[in-house]
C-alpha cells in the first residue's frame, strides 16, 4: 500500500535552517515544508549546493517579507584553494587551469583584498541563478551556451583573513545583497597571480539574525520524532523577528481597521523605506510607507490584519 497523502496545514513563521552541504536551497525548503506540513513556504535567497549555514525559511504569511530578507547584509566563512580555477568558481566545477602558488604573507593578501572591498563592480559566475532572457545562467551553462556573465555593483563591507596556509586561504566576508563569494575568491586568485576557487562556504548570519539559533535537518527530524509538531513549532520565530530592523509604527484598533480597508493615515514621522505597522497588542499587521508629508500608506498587510483574526504563529525564541 502507498503511504497516506501528506496533509498540509496553514502555518506562519520563520525557520532558521542550517542548510546541509550538497543540497539546493529549494530542496532544503521542500524537506522543511513537508516536515512542518506547511501549506506555503519560501526561502530568502539561494545558497549554493556546496554551501552550508543559515537559510531563513518563510512559512505562510511570512513569505510576504521574504524579499526584504533577501536584500539584507550577510556574513560568510570561506576556504579558498589557490592555484586552481574551475568553471563554477568552486570545488563542484571542472578544472579550467592550474598555476603555481607564490609564497604569500599577510601583507600581500591584504593588499590584494583592498580593491575587492567597498562598493565594487563584480562579474557573476556563469553557473549562477541570475537570469538572462528569463532563464538562469546555470541552465545556459549546462547546455553549453556561450555566456557573457553580467557585471553589477555590489557592497563588500569587510574581508578578514582568518588563516594563510600552503595553497589555501580562510576568509570571513561581510557583504550586501547580490554579492557572490565565489566571484570574490576568483578575483582574489587572479590578483595573486595563481587563480583560486571556493572549497568551503558557510553562511554565518543574515540581517537581522546576527546570532541565529539554527536548526539542522537532522535535528528537526529528531524533534519531530520525539516531540511531534509541537516541538517543531517551538523552533519557529514570529514574523516580527524578521522585521526587527525596520522602523516601527504603532496604530490603535480604529486606525488598524482603516488601514485594512486601504485607507491612509496622517501624522506619522516620515521614513525613507518600508515601515512595520504594529497593532495595539504589539503584533505586526503588515508593511507600509510613510511619505514626506507624514502619510502612512499600507503596502502589504498580513491576513490577520485584513480579516481581523489571528492565525497560528511561531513562538518567540
Amino acid at each position: 500500500m502507498s503511504p497516506p497523502k501528506l496533509k498540509f496545514r496553514s502555518l506562519d513563521g520563520l525557520l532558521l535552517l542550517d542548510k546541509p552541504q550538497g543540497m539546493s536551497s529549494n530542496a532544503a525548503l521542500q524537506v522543511a515544508r513537508r516536515l512542518f506540513r506547511a501549506e506555503k513556504g519560501g526561502h530568502t535567497g539561494s545558497l549554493d549546493p556546496l554551501a552550508t549555514g543559515l537559510l531563513p525559511l518563510c512559512f505562510g504569511e511570512a513569505t510576504k517579507i521574504a524579499g526584504l530578507l533577501l536584500g539584507s547584509s550577510k556574513a560568510y566563512d570561506t576556504v579558498a584553494v589557490l592555484g586552481v580555477t574551475t568553471d563554477t568558481d568552486d570545488a563542484d566545477g571542472a578544472t579550467l587551469r592550474e598555476r603555481p602558488v607564490p609564497v604569500l604573507d599577510a601583507a600581500t593578501v591584504k593588499a590584494a583584498l583592498v580593491p575587492l572591498t567597498g562598493r565594487i563592480r563584480q562579474r557573476a559566475p556563469i553557473y549562477s541563478a541570475l537570469k538572462q532572457g528569463g532563464e538562469p545562467l546555470y541552465t545556459k551553462a549546462r547546455r553549453g551556451d556561450v555566456i557573457e556573465a553580467p557585471e553589477r555593483d555590489v557592497d563588500v563591507h569587510a574581508i578578514e583573513v582568518l588563516e594563510i596556509a600552503p595553497g589555501r586561504l580562510s576568509l570571513r566576508v561581510e557583504c550586501g545583497s547580490g554579492t557572490y563569494v565565489r566571484s570574490l575568491v576568483r578575483d582574489l586568485g587572479e590578483a595573486l597571480g595563481c587563480g583560486a576557487h571556493v572549497a568551503e562556504l558557510r553562511r554565518l548570519w543574515v540581517d537581522p539574525f546576527r546570532q541565529p539559533r539554527m536548526y539542522s535537518r537532522d535535528a528537526l527530524q529528531a524533534l519531530a520524532e520525539q516531540g511531534g509538531e509541537a516541538a517543531l513549532e517551538a523552533c519557529l520565530l514570529p514574523i516580527e523577528a524578521g522585521l526587527a530592523g525596520f522602523p516601527r509604527v504603532d496604530v490603535d484598533a480604529v486606525d488598524a481597521r482603516r488601514l485594512a480597508q486601504g485607507q491612509k493615515l496622517r501624522g506619522h514621522p516620515p521614513s525613507d523605506g518600508p515601515v512595520a505597522i504594529h497593532g495595539q497588542e504589539g503584533r505586526v499587521l503588515g508593511l507600509g510607507t510613510v511619505g514626506p508629508d507624514g502619510t502612512l500608506s499600507p503596502q502589504r498587510l498580513f491576513a490577520w490584519a485584513v480579516a481581523g483574526t489571528a492565525t497560528k504563529a511561531g513562538n518567540t525564541q
